[in-house]
Formats: structure tokens, C-alpha cells, sequence
């Protein structure tokens, strides 16, 4: 396996793992996520958004070319409020890995080649977010040094 670069124009190869990330938050939460999104506009948004400012889609990729796991994170530069200091942080906005290569090492590869890029930037601050139905990714997030630091609530009518 090899942590490889997928740029905008490659967003077609996320689409299926998107799918199956998708799906398990549709299970979970089916208020805030529609069921069955079409295969093309995901790939249409994926690669639009991919091709913006400070975005960056990794893969897991085996010897024989197939995509195991993906991770997109972004750049993101705060400004300095009264409350808080500018930072330039990094954000964890999507991971994935295929279900038969789940707990085999795939996510941690990805989190570790993301932290080794934004600390090359001189990036000292990683965030994301993650659905509390999600174990697997709360116990990734913790094993690479990420704590929970705020909860977010919605009221959905």
C-alpha cells in the first residue's frame, strides 16, 4: 500500500467510498442526510471542491492500482479575533477506507502522512468533526492525539 496525491480531476475514483461513508450516516441520522445521492453529482462536487483553495485528497492505495481508503483536508487560515490568536490549522473534513481493509492499519496511515504534510507547512493545529454514532472514527481521532475540544447539538423540525 502507498499513500498516494488524487487530484480534482481523479474525484470519480472517491465516489464509491463516499457512497459507503454516506450510507452510514444516512443509517444513522436520515434527518440530516439525503438517501441515494447520484453517483455523478457527487463526483461533479467532489471535483469542484477538491480544486479549492487549500484542498487536499490523499488515497490509500494498493500495489495493484485499487483505492483502499481516501482522506480530504483542508488549509485553513483563522484570522486573530479578541478571544483567540490567528492560526493556520488544518482540517479533517472526510476519511474513508474500504470495509474489508477496515482496522488494518489504512486510516492511521492516511491521519500520519496528513500530520507529517501540514507539520512540513509548519501547521501545529489539526480539526475535525466526527457524528457520535461513529466509534471507529472517535478511536482513530484519539489514537493519533485528536481530543474532543466542543459538542455541537441541532434541533432538526
Amino acid at each position: 500500500m502507498k499513500i498516494i496525491d488524487i487530484p480534482a480531476s481523479d474525484a470519480a475514483r472517491l465516489v464509491p467510498l463516499l457512497q459507503g461513508l454516506h450510507e452510514l450516516h444516512v443509517t444513522h441520522q436520515p434527518k440530516r442526510h439525503l438517501t441515494n445521492p447520484c453517483a455523478n453529482e457527487l463526483e461533479s462536487w467532489l471535483g469542484e471542491w477538491l480544486a479549492g483553495e487549500g484542498m487536499v485528497a490523499l488515497g490509500a492505495e494498493s500495489p495493484q492500482g485499487s483505492l483502499l481508503g481516501y482522506l480530504i483536508y483542508q488549509i485553513e487560515h483563522r484570522e486573530a479575533l479578541p478571544v483567540r490568536d490567528a492560526e493556520t490549522r488544518a482540517v479533517l473534513h472526510h476519511i474513508a477506507v474500504q470495509e474489508a481493509w477496515q482496522r488494518m492499519g489504512m486510516g492511521k496511515a492516511l491521519m500520519s502522512e496528513m500530520k507529517t504534510r501540514v507539520s512540513a507547512q509548519n501547521v501545529k493545529v489539526i480539526s475535525t468533526s466526527y457524528a457520535p454514532f461513529n466509534a471507529a472514527s472517535a478511536a482513530l481521532m484519539s489514537g493519533m492525539g485528536l481530543e474532543p475540544v466542543l459538542t455541537v447539538a441541532e434541533w432538526r423540525a
